[in-house]
């Protein structure tokens, strides 16, 4: 039972990690989904579901580190790695333009890549400031936490004047990626070699002391434990407290096709997260981290399906169009394919909701895409 939760819930008190622990072995996935839309609905009444006009940019593939979990990296000097010349981002970006419109800061550009040795932070400089002067629309949402500290490492300058300097060439938000699991117990196993659950917290930490927004995000269903789950959930909830800085947090589950983690049956049980554990994750996960304003849908890992249900589990924005995808679908799966702006827009009618486009900032603007016939609204 968790009546006791519940009214802890509608009275708008905190639960604390024992409380999230049993909600996370309730067996009425229904209840917590009924639960956690009610918050949601506290906190963002109208019946309005949100998403981004934006495009992945993996502007390189080289990574020294051979994260174990993932699929997409090259390692430095094969003949299968790449950085992308600038004018083939400038392509790219266009043919974002060409769909979001002319809006100031209204396309998102999600940008990372690998830990390429070669790449110094006048790399970034360079092309973050070529894009911020070229394409005002564009809000650029890049670099991983775990990119940020092997950037400033290779240019031997400390995190914070590292991000004032990309910040003031352009870089506007940064992406909660590399967060995987925030348990160094966790991380030892599946990227040994990557930075701490601190350094990860104290990047985003900077980042929203300097007045920049980010990101949340977890990646489940690997080594880790529902306890791990907690504890990363708790870190991000401290942090919030602390700097008020994240904007939304998004969680996913283990690709693991073609990768090292998926080969190895002593880390690995080969049991791929089904879409119950997806719903439970994000309901609990909407309930404990009460200081968190958006929830994204995960559509390009859960498909469309447990997306759109997503919606009434806590689930407040269904993400980006992601114009192109490229570490997911190197593990073997991807539903970009699938997701136009119509049938983004589609899903989120036939979930009893309105589509409305917004920045990253979740501030709201113009549609990007045809008026659709909106479905009679709860």
């Amino acid at each position: 039972m968790i009546d006791d939760i519940a009214e802890k819930v509608y009275g708008g008190e905190r639960i604390d990690l024992d409380e999230a622990s049993r909600l996370f072995a309730h067996p009425n996935v229904a209840e917590l989904g009924m639960l956690a839309h009610w918050v949601r609905m506290q906190r963002h009444p109208d019946p309005v579901v949100t998403y981004n006009v934006g495009r992945n940019i993996n502007y390189t593939n080289v990574c020294w580190v051979k994260c174990d979990f993932c699929a997409f990296y090259r390692k430095p000097g094969s003949d299968e790695g790449y950085v992308l010349p600038t004018e083939q981002i400038f392509a790219k970006i266009d043919e974002l333009v060409a769909v979001g419109g002319d809006v100031p800061k209204s396309c998102e550009i999600l940008m990372q890549g690998g830990l390429n040795p070669k790449l110094r932070l006048e790399y970034y400089e360079e092309l973050l400031s070529a894009i911020r002067d070229r394409y005002p629309q564009v809000q650029l949402h890049c670099l991983s936490a775990t990119e940020i500290i092997y950037i400033a490492h290779l240019s031997k300058l400390s995190l914070e004047e590292t991000l004032r300097r990309l910040r003031d060439a352009g870089l506007d938000s940064i992406p909660g990626a590399g967060a995987e699991i925030l348990v160094d117990e966790v991380r030892d196993i599946i990227g040994f070699r990557k930075d701490r659950t601190s350094e990860w917290l104290d990047v985003h930490r900077i980042a929203h002391d300097l007045g920049m927004r980010t990101t949340a995000t977890m990646m489940y269903g690997h080594v880790e434990t529902v306890e791990h789950r907690l504890q990363h959930l708790q870190h991000l909830r401290d942090l919030q407290d602390e700097t008020g800085g994240f904007t939304a947090f998004i969680t996913w589950n283990f690709q693991p096709d073609h990768t090292d983690l998926a080969g190895d049956s002593a880390r690995w049980d080969g049991a791929k997260a089904t879409g119950f554990d997806h719903l439970r994750t994000v309901a609990v996960a909407r309930l404990f981290l009460d200081n968190i304003d958006h929830f994204q849908a995960s559509w390009v890992t859960q498909g469309p399906k447990i997306a759109q249900v997503s919606l009434r589990y806590g689930i407040d924005d269904f993400g980006s169009t992601m114009l192109e995808e490229n570490v997911v679908s190197a593990a073997g799966t991807s539903h970009t394919d699938q997701m136009t702006l119509g049938e983004m827009e589609r899903l989120i009618v036939e979930a009893g909701f309105a589509p409305q486009r917004r920045d990253t900032r979740y501030q709201r603007v113009p549609s990007a895409a045809p008026p659709l016939a909106r479905a009679a609204l709860p």
